[in-house]
């Protein structure tokens, strides 16, 4: 590969530094693209429609937990994200692929692995430390919301991560530039595809998800 151009969305600085002297030297031409906070990230991520992957952290400011990588697979389904977090249980790597991520890099990893695991990314594949993602799900009431999580379209996506945002339906309608009226559709159609009866239970269903990451 000639040229590459990757986002990196992390709020260290000295981490974001390290990321790219490591992924320098995978191509002649490599352009990245540093943001602190997510909505940075996003900025990015339609500023770059050709950027070939972004790695993004968990926990950073403006999003926590799983809403900011649904917010992006939403919003960009052909950017492949990868996700690097210092939280790198078997769970949370299994529940990172499951929402969409194209891999998951430990912030533990060596140069020599985060290279591979880009590599593997790019050459179309997915990543994952050991065989972390070949246990299934035990808790049958996360397996229950991921299962529901899933039949949500792209922009119910984003309009519950919205709702997780505090934001209310005049605000999400003015955000994606549609009127209040379809937002009220979306969020029928969320509830109804999380079986649950208000705005509320169905931002609690998402933070059980971002919970079971820090439990």
């Amino acid at each position: 590969m000639q040229t590459l151009k990757i986002i990196i969305a992390d709020d260290h600085p000295l981490f974001r530094g390290a990321l790219v002297q490591t992924l320098q030297a995978m191509a002649e031409d490599v352009t990245i693209i540093e943001c602190g906070e997510f909505s940075a990230a996003l900025k990015a991520a339609d500023a770059h429609p050709d950027a070939d992957l972004m790695l993004l952290d968990l926990a950073m400011p403006g999003v926590s937990g799983f809403s900011g990588l649904m917010t992006l697979r939403a919003q960009f389904s052909a950017l492949p994200i990868v996700i690097v977090s210092a939280t790198d249980d078997s769970g949370t790597v299994r529940r990172s692929i499951e929402l969409g991520a194209s891999g998951f890099i430990p912030k533990s990893s060596g140069l020599d692995d985060i290279r591979m695991a880009v590599k593997t990314v790019l050459d179309g594949g997915i990543f994952s430390p050991g065989s972390d993602t070949s246990q299934p799900e035990d808790d049958p009431m996360l397996i229950e919301i991921l299962d529901r999580l899933k039949t949500l379209t792209p922009q119910q996506n984003r309009v519950l991560t919205m709702l997780a945002e505090g934001l209310l339906n005049k605000q999400i309608a003015y955000e994606l530039g549609v009127s209040e009226a379809t937002i009220k559709a979306h969020v029928s159609a969320i509830l109804l595809k999380l079986n649950v009866d208000s705005r509320t239970q169905a931002v609690i269903k998402l933070g059980k998800i971002n919970m079971a990451m820090v439990a």
